[in-house]
């Protein structure tokens, strides 16, 4: 393998993060150094070194404009997240968090977890809007946890897709990992983590359809992904392949996709369901698909 492709596998670090070492003579083969594109040979002696620890990152309480609160009580938050927010703070994000909205808003949350991200279950990807659980007691965040990791919690998403998936209703079974050649993104790959999908078309037009999902894996980018490989992408995702023609036609700026509604049995005790309803970019472009075929 590469360099930047082995190294990144076999230390957890991205290709990127990896050519940076490479580049500052950080990564030796048999005592010289090696660029991010040399190959990685069976039997040779590799010496790399690594950079000091970065300082953890902080929550910072900051007031998140459009994040509701649809639920809260001793053990759990759920909320409706909007456009434009991450979950927690990450390496080189800027923008507001979940978990700082919280803070902002005096709601306190589990302990447990990367001090980034305590009380974290599960994740939404900046660009996608929707219903989303926060563990607030130590108790919550272990069950919930758990929960996740057996697949217990019944995730359901909308999504319009371009054209009309054959058959209209369906499971997408393909493996994911990160994409060969661009860091950023992830793709269907060959050895890659089991990620199936299951889906069901709600509602058909001519140029693209609305599909309800029910994820049995959770990885990242699996929805987006999977439908790219089946070639019909999430509208507006011009990063999986969407026709940037269509996305301009319904002012459509991220990919059409919406954490709709999620179920699990309350740490409490007792099946629970929430719900978020489409935030008005995605309304606005679902109807004119609707009046465009009317």
């Amino acid at each position: 393998m590469r360099i930047d492709a082995g190294l990144s596998k076999l230390l957890g670090l991205s290709r990127n993060a990896v050519a940076g070492l490479a580049e500052a003579g950080d990564v030796l083969v048999d005592g010289s150094p090696a660029g991010k594109s040399d190959r990685l040979i069976a039997g040779s002696w590799l010496e790399i070194t690594l950079p000091a620890a970065e300082q953890p990152l902080q929550v910072v309480a900051v007031p998140v404009e459009g994040l509701k609160i649809l639920h809260q009580d001793d053990d759990i938050v759920v909320v409706d997240k909007p456009i434009g927010v991450a979950v927690h703070p990450s390496p080189g994000w800027e923008g507001p968090t979940v978990v700082g909205g919280l803070a902002a808003a005096g709601v306190s949350i589990a302990t447990s977890g990367a001090a980034e991200r305590q009380g974290v279950v599960h994740r939404l990807d900046a660009g996608t809007t929707g219903v989303m659980v926060v563990a607030k007691s130590e108790h919550a965040y272990t069950v919930l946890k758990r929960a996740f990791k057996e697949r217990t919690v019944e995730k359901r998403y909308h999504a319009v897709v371009q054209g009309l998936p054959d058959p209209s209703r369906g499971t997408i079974d393909a493996p994911i990992d990160r994409h060969p050649r661009h860091d950023y993104k992830f793709a269907v790959v060959t050895g890659g983590k089991p990620s199936i999908t299951h889906y069901e078309t709600v509602e058909a037009f001519r140029a693209a359809s609305l599909i309800d999902v029910k994820l049995e894996t959770g990885r990242t980018h699996q929805i987006r992904v999977h439908f790219s490989a089946i070639k019909h992408p999430c509208v507006g995702d011009l990063t999986y392949g969407a026709d940037p023609v269509l996305a301009r036609r319904l002012a459509m700026t991220r990919q059409w996709l919406h954490a709709r509604s999620l179920s699990f049995e309350h740490p409490s005790g007792g099946w629970v369901s929430f719900e978020s309803e489409y935030p008005d970019d995605l309304q606005r472009a679902l109807d004119e698909l609707r009046d465009q075929d009317g």
